[in-house]
Formats: structure tokens, C-alpha cells, sequence
């Protein structure tokens, strides 16, 4: 399993890169221009139908702030040592103008379902492409590697973060998960837009405030903290397979956490009111910065001012590391602090990931009704509670190979819609000149 993991992320790695350069130049660096970004999160819809551009954003962003932010930034330096967080900060600036074009096509080609939208890169395969089998094909991949991996992940890392600390069957996590998730995700779009609007903003800043005074608190080891990042990132000592699986873990676990240029973020856009395309593309960019520049830098920097010792970890799940550093940083509180997180960025992502499985379910099986729909929440609940008990190591690498494939599928359908991308940027541009 891990060489058709390494395979398929050195292709995935290599043409994302590819994509991203590209279209960072076609579009003129214009992911980077954070004042265009600002005025387009707060624009209105076109129509009373889908949810705001903000909303999405929100939805996405619980997708993608999931416990990867807390297990997975961990994981990365466990198995890659610091010079990986290097690799994640690149791996943002290249895969973010992915970001920009994926949403952008998303909004092009949703449809309107009864009040509301749906697209993603499902919808962009068929309808633009002509490429009926390929889009169900990544359907049914979406659908199965977040419905079946990334929430099971979830109640996993909760699971075994509880288990640690008070000695419960991880089942009975997981059950208590299902149920709580099941009143959560029992209301639709709306409900899952509401809860995101109002939650996900809520526990960034909860974690970004905990992050910068455990920075300011440890100030002084800063220099050489990121000196050490700079300098084992390009470690020619380990020239050979050692350096390139230093660059393709930190690029795997940076585009694992923004999810740029995989194609699940565009889901969410897909179901935006969005007056523009390209604004749209805009506003979800914003959210690959937040993911990878402020939540899981945050999550590395406490690490790394910690007492961490790989050599303490076995059979690792990523969150202990995290749990065990921010108890060093700040006794008790930092227990609580992890356990608050931890239920907070999993029922995000559960909420999100459940509703991309969703969309992708009602792509494949055109006649899906509410009764449907029903069995749908329950079984996704009964994964849930199963999942809470399943090996982590077995989970981790059965979603890194399936979010491989999903971003070389996706990765081939932007660049085959490129003039669609240009045309719809030249559109903007001359709108904006007006």
C-alpha cells in the first residue's frame, strides 16, 4: 500500500505543481491579490436560491480545518522531521491559484435543484467536458473516500484522544459521535450552512488566539525554529529518496489540509449563489491561506516548541503529539483546549464531509429521494461509530491513495478546461474596468 501511496502522490504532486504554475501565471498572480479576495467575500448573491458566498466558504473551511490540522501537521513531521512544514508553506502559495480555478469552474457549471445549487468537479467532467463515466467515476470517489474515510478519521482521532485520557471503549465514542452527528447533519444544506457560518469562525479564532500565546510565550525560540525549518527542508544530506520524501510529505499533508486542486472545496462553491465565478474562486483561496498559513502553522509551532520526542510515539495517530504538546505548553487548560478542538474540527468536517458525499450520491443515483437521503445519514452514523475502532495507520493511508486519485482526475479536467478559465477571467477583468 505505501508504494502505490508514493506513486500516486509523486504523479498527483507533479501535475498539481504543473497546474498550479500555470494558472498562477495565465491568471496573472491573481490568488495573490489579497484586497480583490477581501471585497469579494462580503459581495451578495445573484438570487434568493443556494447559500452566500460566505457560507460556502464557511463549509468548506469546516472541511477542511478537520483534525488533519491537528493529527495530520504532526503526522507529517513525525514521519518527515520539521523540514516538512517548509514544503506545506510552499505547497500552499503553488496549489492555491488550483483553488481559484476549481471553484471558479464549480459555479460555471452548477445546476439549480429545486431552491438550491449543486456542482463540483462532478458536474464540470460531465457538463464540460463530455465525460459522463470519468465524472462518476469521481463521484463515486468522493462519495466513498469521505463518507467511508475522512469522517471515520474524525471519529477516530476523537476516539482515540478520549481513550487516551479517560480509559472508554472507543466504540462508545464512536456511538456517541453518531448520534451527535446525526442531529447535526438531520437539516440539510441550510442547517449545515448555519451551523458552519456560525461555528467554524468561532474555532478558528479559539485557535489562532491559543496558538499565538503559546508563539509569544516561546518568542524566543523562534529564530531558530524557523531556521531549523528552512534548513533540514533542503537537508542535501539526505539527497535521494530521504529529501524527496521530505518534500512529498509536507506537499501530501498541505494539500491533504487545504484540499487545493483535489476538487471536494469546489463542492461547496458548487451550491453558492455566487454573482461571479471568478469571485467565488476568490473567496475559497481565502480559505486555503487560513487552513494552511494560520491553523496548521499554529498546530506545528506548538509541536515544535514543545519536548517533542518521536522516539515516545508508536502506532501513531498524529493527535497525541499534538495533545502531549499543548499539555506542556499549558498544563490542564491545554487538555481542555485539545479536547475542545478536537470535537470542534471533527464535527465540522463531518458536517462538510458528509454533505460532499451527499452531492456526489445524488450525482450517481438520479432518483435519490428523501427516504433515501435517510438511509444515507444513518449508514454514514453507523461508519461513524464502527470507524472509531479502526487502526489509524490503515485509515490515513486509505484516504491519502484515494485523495491522490481524485486530484489527478481533477487536475486533468482544469487543464482541459483552461479556456473556459480564461474566458471567464478576461469576463471578470472587463467587468471590473467598468
Amino acid at each position: 500500500m505505501d508504494i502505490l501511496n508514493n506513486l500516486l502522490w509523486s504523479v498527483a504532486t507533479v501535475l498539481l505543481t504543473i497546474s498550479g504554475i500555470y494558472f498562477a501565471f495565465k491568471l496573472k498572480f491573481l490568488h495573490l491579490n489579497v484586497k480583490a479576495i477581501y471585497y469579494n467575500l462580503f459581495k451578495k448573491k445573484k438570487d434568493n436560491k443556494g447559500i452566500s458566498p460566505f457560507a460556502s466558504l464557511m463549509v468548506s473551511l469546516g472541511g477542511c480545518i478537520g483534525v488533519g490540522s491537528l493529527a495530520g501537521i504532526a503526522l507529517a513531521i513525525y514521519k518527515g522531521g520539521v523540514g516538512t512544514i517548509f514544503w506545506i508553506w510552499l505547497s500552499c502559495l503553488i496549489m492555491a491559484p488550483n483553488s481559484l480555478v476549481e471553484n471558479l469552474l464549480a459555479v460555471i457549471y452548477q445546476k439549480k435543484k429545486g431552491e438550491e445549487y449543486e456542482g463540483g468537479p462532478s458536474y464540470y467532467i460531465r457538463d464540460g467536458l463530455g465525460y459522463k463515466k470519468l465524472a462518476m467515476v469521481f463521484a463515486f470517489i468522493v462519495a466513498f473516500s469521505y463518507i467511508v474515510g475522512f469522517l471515520t478519521i474524525q471519529s477516530n482521532t476523537i476516539a482515540v484522544s478520549f481513550a487516551n485520557f479517560f480509559d472508554v471503549p472507543k466504540i462508545l465514542v464512536g456511538v456517541v459521535i453518531a448520534v451527535l452527528s446525526f442531529i447535526i447533519i438531520h437539516n440539510g444544506l441550510k442547517g449545515i450552512a448555519t451551523f458552519s457560518s456560525i461555528f467554524v469562525p468561532l474555532m478558528g479564532l479559539l485557535y489562532f488566539g491559543v496558538s499565538l500565546f503559546i508563539i509569544f510565550k516561546n518568542i524566543n525560540l523562534m529564530p531558530n525554529l524557523f531556521s531549523s525549518i528552512i534548513h533540514e527542508a533542503f537537508n542535501f544530506k539526505a539527497l535521494g529518496f530521504g529529501m524527496l520524501s521530505v518534500i512529498l510529505i509536507g506537499i501530501q499533508r498541505g494539500i491533504f489540509s487545504n484540499e487545493a486542486g483535489v476538487g471536494t472545496a469546489s463542492i461547496a462553491s458548487g451550491s453558492s449563489g455566487a454573482k461571479s465565478p471568478v469571485s467565488q474562486g476568490l473567496i475559497q483561496t481565502m480559505g486555503v491561506y487560513i487552513t494552511t498559513f494560520i491553523i496548521c502553522t499554529g498546530t506545528a509551532l506548538i509541536i515544535l516548541t514543545s519536548n517533542y520526542d518521536p522516539h515516545m510515539y508508536l502506532d501513531v495517530n498524529g493527535i497525541e503529539i499534538t495533545q502531549n504538546a499543548l499539555y506542556y505548553h499549558l498544563g490542564n487548560l491545554g487538555t481542555v483546549v485539545l479536547y475542545f478542538c478536537i470535537i470542534a474540527f471533527s464535527f465540522s468536517t463531518i458536517v462538510s464531509g458528509y454533505y460532499y458525499g451527499e452531492v456526489n450520491m445524488k450525482f450517481l443515483f438520479k432518483k435519490m429521494n428523501n427516504k433515501h437521503i435517510f438511509l444515507l445519514k444513518v449508514a454514514t452514523c453507523i461508519l461513524l461509530a464502527v470507524g472509531a475502532a479502526i487502526s489509524p495507520n490503515l485509515l490515513w493511508n486509505f484516504v491519502d491513495i484515494l485523495v491522490a486519485v481524485l486530484a489527478i482526475i481533477n487536475v486533468y479536467a482544469m487543464l482541459s478546461l483552461r479556456h473556459d478559465v480564461l474566458l471567464e477571467y478576461q469576463t471578470y477583468k472587463a467587468n471590473k474596468n467598468k
